[in-house]
């Protein structure tokens, strides 16, 4: 299997800076068994920070995407797997729907403390980051965010989200309209990692051809992993998040795209947080 990774280097769907410089930290003296490395700047914007903005950098995002979106779409074109590297998990619309334009039906494995489930009706922050999981399943009053692909969405009964436990009151009810399953960081806790992931691998799996899988960094406790933009506090341990990918692993063959997002190596202390996101990206790579 060959490997490309994809710098998603923007930090455009969040009001706090740093995430567009994720990407660059986690590879930074990591050697890893990769065919090849591509790179998606963001424009240098005055970007907006505006709390009563509630489309927040709606226009440099949107080209941000496209550009990620049209790079891996190459990247897919020569059969390799794309890995992409956040940024804020805004950069997952373009990485997910460029791999569903590829494979044309596959089922998403969200692992995030919050939904992303909100769309410009129900967002409260105006931070575009909020909205990826509903555009990616073309959720109501998401289009805005997606104008870039023509093609298809991920299925809601084919999306699973696992480690939430930030959910806002009417993102929610947008969950439960599109039928998504939720596995809480207390589901985690309770029934293990192994029993979550298998039954999140079955519903992504039913009668698609592959998983995208999104893996935000901040479902883990920010007491453990600080270096993230929105912490979420009482989240999954260290030790529960390598589970997590080494079920991944387990899965690889079935698995056509991944994320890693959400790195935010301004808020770091001790680099506690790369070490975590290098680790993870090992894991799967070599």
């Amino acid at each position: 299997m060959k490997i490309d990774l994809i710098n998603a280097c923007s930090d455009l769907g969040v009001h706090v800076n740093g995430s567009d410089k994720g990407p660059n930290f986690i590879l930074d003296n990591n050697k890893l068994k990769i065919n090849k490395i591509y790179s998606v700047k963001k424009d240098n914007v005055n970007k907006s920070l505006d709390i009563n903005d509630k489309e927040k950098n709606l226009v440099s995002l949107n080209k941000f995407n496209e550009e990620l979106y049209n790079v891996i779409k190459e990247s897919l074109s020569s059969n390799s797997l794309p890995i992409t590297l956040g940024g804020d998990h805004s950069v997952v619309i373009a990485s997910a729907l460029a791999s569903i334009s590829k494979h044309k039906n596959l089922g998403v494995i969200w692992i995030d403390s919050h939904g992303d489930y909100n769309n410009f009706e129900t967002t409260i922050s105006g931070n575009l980051h909020g909205l990826p999981f509903a555009t990616i399943t073309n959720f109501k009053d998401t289009q805005k965010l997606s104008c870039f692909h023509k093609e298809n969405f991920y299925n809601p009964k084919n999306s699973v989200l696992i480690g939430a436990r930030d959910l806002d009151e009417l993102e929610i009810k947008n969950l439960e309209e599109a039928g998504i399953k939720i596995f809480t960081t207390d589901d985690i806790k309770e029934y293990g990692v192994s029993y979550v992931m298998d039954k999140a691998f079955k519903i992504a799996s039913n009668n698609t051809i592959g998983v995208h899988i999104s893996y935000d960094i901040d479902v883990i406790d920010p007491k453990l992993a600080p270096g993230v933009s929105i912490p979420a506090i009482n989240g999954i341990n260290i030790d529960e998040a390598y589970e997590i990918m080494d079920e991944i692993v387990k899965n690889k063959e079935n698995i056509k795209s991944l994320d890693l997002v959400e790195y935010n190596p301004d808020t770091d202390i001790d680099n506690k947080t790369m070490i975590i996101a290098q680790n993870l990206l090992k894991k799967f790579i070599n």
